[in-house]
């Protein structure tokens, strides 16, 4: 059977209530589902996207050969078995990919939010998904899973929509967002504000499309750096000097400074910075454990089996932050979870890209 991507906008005109008290509206939500929903709408598996993720989880477009950020594991056949299931990945509210964020039109006017536009926070991406589902008649799904921001997502269901979700499959996140994370963030935060072509957030979107910001390249250039690890730089790049560039020249390249630069230029092109600034907002402030006495007590609201997944070398969302989740749920006797640690030295990012070391721990999941 085909993949059957198929690409969806919903528009919502009832006021969204947010954690921070303020109101989003009207807001839209894109998002692309795949194979095909049975009768009775419970072969649903949810994907939730990372920080520069969007909807375009598997498949290609006819005008965009660029395959989704998930294609090697959703599909006929694949880990997340089209044939079988049929998947819906949508896009967060702040994001820049077509649903609503800081440079959608503001009514009345058509003007951009730009800095309008209020903090949006994890628990609230997942609220205003959740209202999409009641919009798709869909109350009750097999899965959600994701992987980082995707994993903080997944998490939040199972905590605050504890009967929406059969099973929960998170992949190198954490709890709540560590110094660590907030320093790298700080970095791009810091190298897009600073940056005069961001125009204190007046800048013309076009134009960076063409030219990038030089500020968000920097800060990407560090965030990139917390997705890896020593050893898969070591592995991918070593001491490789490019090639046409003197060793004794000031501004001669290691291939991994040329690797940064060219990923962090390249990235400035195609994803918004106040769509960045708001997202990773979002991913600092994120607590699972925030509106409740402890993370013990928002741990014990879950009732999905629940699957964790970290990665051993993750610099970013270490092995121990899971594995606090782990102990806390076993010291509540909790039999419905799981927890593995793969071993991988690729980093942060094992998650898209070492299929081979977690696919059979998502099928098996799946499979019950």
């Amino acid at each position: 059977m085909p993949l059957n991507l198929k690409t969806h906008t919903e528009h919502f005109t009832n006021p969204l209530y947010l954690e921070s008290g303020r109101i989003l509206e009207p807001y839209d939500i894109i998002y692309e589902t795949y194979g095909e929903l049975n009768d009775d709408k419970s072969n649903v598996i949810v994907i939730c996207h990372a920080l520069t993720g969007s909807h375009h989880a598997a498949g290609t477009y006819k005008d965009n050969e660029k395959a989704g950020w998930w294609d090697g594991l959703i599909g006929p056949n694949k880990t997340v078995d089209t044939n079988k299931y049929f998947v819906i990945c949508p896009n967060v509210i702040g994001s820049c990919f077509g649903s609503t964020g800081p440079m959608s039109p503001k009514l009345p006017h058509n003007d951009p939010y730009r800095y309008k536009f209020p903090v949006v926070s994890i628990k609230d991406m997942v609220k205003a998904q959740r209202i999409l589902f009641d919009r798709l008649d869909i109350h009750r799904v097999e899965a959600i899973i994701g992987g980082s921001m995707g994993g903080m997502q997944a998490l939040h269901f199972s905590i605050h929509y504890p009967n929406f979700a059969n099973k929960i499959i998170a992949l190198a996140t954490t709890y709540a967002t560590q110094p660590w994370a907030i320093a790298f963030n700080k970095v791009a935060s810091e190298s897009i504000l600073k940056d005069p072509d961001f125009k204190q957030g007046y800048y013309d979107p076009e134009i960076l499309k063409e030219t990038g910001l030089n500020g968000m390249a920097v800060g990407r250039m560090a965030g990139h750096i917390s997705f890896l690890s020593q050893e898969s730089m070591s592995k991918k790049f070593g001491r490789q000097y490019k090639k046409d560039d003197g060793l004794y020249e000031l501004f001669g390249k290691f291939q991994v400074e040329s690797y940064l630069e060219y990923n962090g230029h390249n990235f400035s092109k195609w994803f918004d910075p106040l769509a960045y600034l708001y997202i990773t907002k979002a991913i600092n402030i994120y607590d699972l454990a925030r509106g409740f006495d402890s993370l013990k007590d928002a741990l014990k609201k879950i009732t999905a089996e629940l699957y964790l997944i970290s990665f051993s070398n993750d610099m970013l969302f270490k092995s121990s932050e899971m594995k606090k989740i782990d102990d806390i749920l076993n010291s509540i006797n909790s039999n419905t979870h799981k927890y593995i640690d793969i071993e991988s030295d690729y980093g942060h990012d094992a998650f898209l890209v070492e299929f081979d070391k977690f696919e059979h721990h998502i099928k098996d999941a799946l499979n019950g």
